[in-house]
């Protein structure tokens, strides 16, 4: 995968939230008004904000699953709110594991109440770190 692209009307707003929310940098901007962020690494996938004539009108079918790593979920939903999120219900139940945002546009994600150190039990930042492959 090389990209995840994102649509918005205002591309510069949706590209400065998520630059902070990943700590990433705006490496491109093209005369069309897309943006593209990425890892000061230059590590891919990149992501970019396009510029679309429409404003989104129904739920995402595909999303952004974020864990609070070196922190806990309620302290990172604080961050994003902050940053301009804002919660958002689609349908989850009282019950519920994660938290729903959206960024500036509506476009849904989420905060895992567990870290990756949570889920492999063994406190270390990945999975590999511990011998097995995945979560």
């Amino acid at each position: 995968m090389s990209v995840i692209a994102i649509d918005a009307l205002q591309p510069r707003p949706v590209a400065d939230f998520w630059a902070a929310v990943l700590g990433w940098r705006i490496v491109e901007e093209s005369t069309d008004g897309s943006i593209s962020i990425a890892p000061a690494d230059n590590v891919w996938p990149a992501t970019d904000v396009l510029r679309v004539p429409e404003h989104k009108t129904v739920k995402n079918r595909l999303h952004l699953d974020l864990r609070a790593d070196g922190s806990t979920a309620a302290a990172e939903v604080d961050r994003l709110l902050a940053l301009g999120a804002r919660h958002v219900n689609v349908g989850q139940g009282p019950g519920a594991t994660w938290t729903v945002l959206a960024d500036p546009e509506g476009n849904e994600f989420c905060v895992l109440s567990r870290s990756v150190q949570d889920v492999t039990g063994t406190g270390h930042d990945r999975p590999e770190q511990d011998g097995t492959d995945s979560l």
